[in-house]
């Protein structure tokens, strides 16, 4: 919906001027009031304008409504229909005709001044028309924060992602971003515009919750306007610890775990020393039963007990006899008084005793 150009204003305006809306009967404008409070709606890359409802008490039939356009370099009113604008607003129900573009490349030219105005229509009754002020979408559109806001915590440092509350050609227009932070229960600190939507908070204290927000300022290009746009909602983050932190961590961390390890590993031996015979007597294998034993508790009918008595019945003492020899005492001097033979002979009789 883009304004014709300069040089072929004059001729489009004497062809469009017959096709313009003409004005209503006089006795119809008195028959039917004009829409009221007519609020054009300008956010972000929204344009809508939204009025009062119509009715008359006498007539149930719905009231429609027909909405017009025109740029500040025409004289001429035009129609809110689709073949110009891409949205019907001829014959509205509803009291809101919604322009938003779905491109830049569609709705009202954002650097161009336009006027709206609506009128009511109901059967052969048309209303007065009811205009508009005039309005420039980047003068008087409200800028709203940046979105997809993200932040990535780094070593003293805190990254922040985001986009522009709306896209806007660099022809004509581009952001710039101010963020505000600051330590928590610390004073509040504004860092300089960044072009970009990358932004990297530095010198920031390692291990330490920042809280802040972004505000989006809109440049245009070729004027000296800018107009700031609301904050963001406020985000906070805790930052990373940097290289010492975490070698201090790291030391904190081990010297923990060895002295927790030799403390348990002390009470254990303490433990085991202090109840050793408890432990030894736990760990001590139970007495197992005898084989015939337990055989015989298995079947009691069997002859096991019969069998241990044979077994532990008396057996011959087997030994070797001893025979102790005498000799006179007159007997040649050199010669021993007893001498012991040992003889395993069984035959060979003991001169004075078997021992």
């Amino acid at each position: 919906m883009r304004p014709p150009p300069p040089t072929l204003l004059p001729p489009l305006l004497l062809l469009l001027s017959g096709f313009g809306a003409a004005a209503p009967p006089a006795d119809s404008l008195a028959q039917l009031p004009a829409p009221g409070n007519l609020k054009v709606h300008l956010y972000n890359a929204q344009q809508a304008l939204s009025w009062e409802p119509v009715s008359l008490d006498s007539d149930p039939r719905p009231v429609v409504y027909q909405v017009q356009y025109k740029y500040s370099t025409s004289s001429n009113w035009y129609d809110v229909n689709k073949e110009d604008s891409k949205v019907d607003c001829t014959n509205l129900t509803r009291t809101e005709c919604d322009f938003t573009a779905n491109s830049l490349s569609e709705g009202f030219p954002r650097r161009f001044n336009i006027s709206l105005r609506v009128r009511a229509k109901l059967g052969g009754l048309i209303s007065a028309w009811a205009t508009a002020p005039w309005f420039e979408h980047y003068r008087n559109a409200t800028i709203g924060p940046p979105e997809n806001i993200r932040v990535t915590p780094e070593e003293g440092s805190l990254i922040i992602r985001l986009s522009a509350p709306f896209d806007v050609p660099a022809s004509e227009a581009y952001f710039v971003y101010y963020v505000y932070y600051w330590e928590k229960a610390g004073d509040k600190q504004v860092t300089d515009p960044f072009e970009s939507n990358f932004i990297t908070l530095n010198d920031l204290k390692p291990l330490r919750v920042y809280c802040f927000q972004v505000q989006a300022k809109l440049i245009l290009t070729k004027e000296n306007i800018s107009r700031p746009g609301h904050l963001s909602n406020i985000s906070c983050s805790k930052t990373a610890a940097d290289a010492s932190v975490k070698l201090q961590q790291d030391i904190l961390a081990a010297a923990t775990t060895f002295l927790v390890l030799s403390v348990v590993v002390g009470s254990c031996l303490f433990l085991v020393l202090k109840y050793r015979g408890l432990v030894k007597h736990w760990f001590h294998s139970p007495p197992s039963i005898p084989s015939q034993i337990e055989e015989y508790l298995k079947d009691p009918a069997q002859p096991i007990l019969d069998a241990l008595d044979k077994d532990s019945s008396p057996k011959e003492d087997t030994w070797d006899s001893v025979s102790v020899v005498t000799f006179p005492e007159n007997e040649q001097e050199g010669t021993p008084q007893s001498s012991w033979n040992q003889n395993a002979d069984p035959s060979h009789q003991p001169t004075e005793g078997v021992l």
